[in-house]
């Protein structure tokens, strides 16, 4: 394949890879969509492997689970996809493989995101959260 080449528009649903980090698209049906996607197939191996390392872990998990619940109003389940796509992604603004820097920028986009949507956790999300870190930590 060249340099030049492009993928097929039906690539993602005819979503852009630019466009799914778009804020200006991040509600889009077929931007949540493939943010969805992305996060269903990455978050947990992530996880997994980040959980101990970052102190931001049991925010990201809530978030996973008040996505997944129904009851979370469609807006807020975009943004939150949006944002838990940022985090999976392996290239970001910096890279996750920096040593105590590199996961700051996600970390700072979750922050942002919990000031815009936090209303919308609930006690059920944070709970599931500790208990997935408490299983983690007895597992090492």
């Amino acid at each position: 394949m060249s340099a030049d080449a492009k993928p097929s528009p039906d690539v993602n649903g005819g979503v852009a890879p630019d466009d799914v980090l778009d804020p200006k698209k991040a509600l889009v049906p077929a931007t949540v969509r493939v943010n969805e996607q992305r996060v269903s197939r990455g978050f947990w191996p992530k996880m997994r492997r980040v959980a101990s390392k970052i102190p931001f872990a049991a925010d990201a998990l809530s978030l996973w689970w008040c996505a997944k619940d129904p009851e979370t109003p469609t807006a807020a389940k975009g943004m939150m996809f949006a944002a838990l796509a940022y985090f999976v992604l392996p290239t970001d603004a910096i890279p996750d493989v920096l040593p105590a820097i590199g996961f700051t920028d996600d970390a700072a986009v979750i922050a942002a995101l919990l000031a815009i949507v936090g209303k919308n956790l609930k006690a059920r999300h944070k709970d599931a959260a500790q208990a997935f870190l408490s299983k983690l930590s007895k597992d090492d």
